[in-house]
């Protein structure tokens, strides 16, 4: 007879399968486009393909490893995803969450997410990095649709408070102490893949975002959903100010993200380090 399965029934079988390497972490962290240096700093007690993983989907972005670590940095235990799943790639949003629901499950209570996106805000240049202090979303499927499963939230999640105020104020005072320039501002989430039309960008720097992506936003409403607290930071590698677009490349990205990449690094091991 065929198993009828639920969101839940699926979430237990991926945690079922990883409890073996469980570490007792409380964050997890979620590497983005080109930010996967961090993986340098971490002593590695195992890592998991995707792909062996029940259920999980697979990384198609070639700068995404497709790798679920359980390690420690600076001494202290995380789960880090070293790259992400975006429904540009013909995932759907359940799928694109599904990861963030197994950590909830695994005991993670905080969540760090970091992304590459581009600039907004006239005031921002190319590879700085960006405090997430709220978010737009301009995506077209919400991962909470369809039946709510109470086990793992409310129906109606309260989204004032997306992005950990504790968190921020942790992020700028180890800024301050390490000297690391940081901004802040609001993260407009699109679907993608093309990147925006110079009328778009101007769009979406008049209703509110300083930076603009295709990830981070469905993470955090999943994890917001289960009570998890989020901290997200954004690298900026590009620019959509008026006078300031030129044509981009994957490869202008990375580059981008690999001279901020040191900063925030440095940034989330010392944040890890304080909670």
């Amino acid at each position: 007879m065929m198993k009828f399965y639920t969101m839940y029934n699926t979430i237990e079988e991926a945690y079922s399968y990883l409890k073996p390497y469980l570490n007792g972490a409380k964050t997890g962290i979620i590497l983005g486009t080109g930010l996967g240096a961090l993986v340098q700093d971490l002593e590695i007690s195992h890592s998991i393909t995707y792909g062996d993983i029940p259920h999980f989907p697979v990384s198609t972005v070639e700068s995404h490893q497709g790798r679920l670590l359980f390690a420690k940095l600076n001494g202290v235990d995380v789960v880090v995803m070293q790259g992400r799943f975006h429904y540009y790639e013909g995932y759907s949003m359940q799928q694109v969450t599904f990861p963030v629901r197994v950590m909830h499950l695994m005991g993670i209570k905080n969540l760090f997410i970091s992304n590459a996106s581009g600039g907004l805000n006239p005031s921002f240049e190319v590879s700085d990095l960006m405090l997430v202090t709220d978010h737009i979303n301009l995506l077209p499927e919400h991962p909470l649709r369809g039946k709510n499963d109470d086990r793992l939230g409310p129906r109606f999640p309260d989204m004032s408070d997306a992005y950990d105020a504790n968190l921020l104020e942790l992020a700028k005072s180890v800024g301050k102490e390490l000297g690391i320039k940081l901004v802040e501002g609001v993260y407009a989430a699109v679907q993608g893949p093309t990147l925006e039309t110079q009328a778009e960008y101007k769009y979406l720097r008049i209703i509110g975002g300083d930076t603009v992506g295709m990830s981070t936003v469905p993470e955090n409403i999943v994890a917001r959903h289960m009570g998890m607290k989020v901290f997200a930071i954004s690298v900026i590698t590009d620019l959509g100010v008026p006078g300031l677009i030129k044509k981009i490349s994957l490869q202008d990205v990375l580059n981008a993200a690999s001279i901020a990449e040191p900063r925030m690094t440095k940034l989330i091991r010392e944040m890890v380090t304080k909670l």
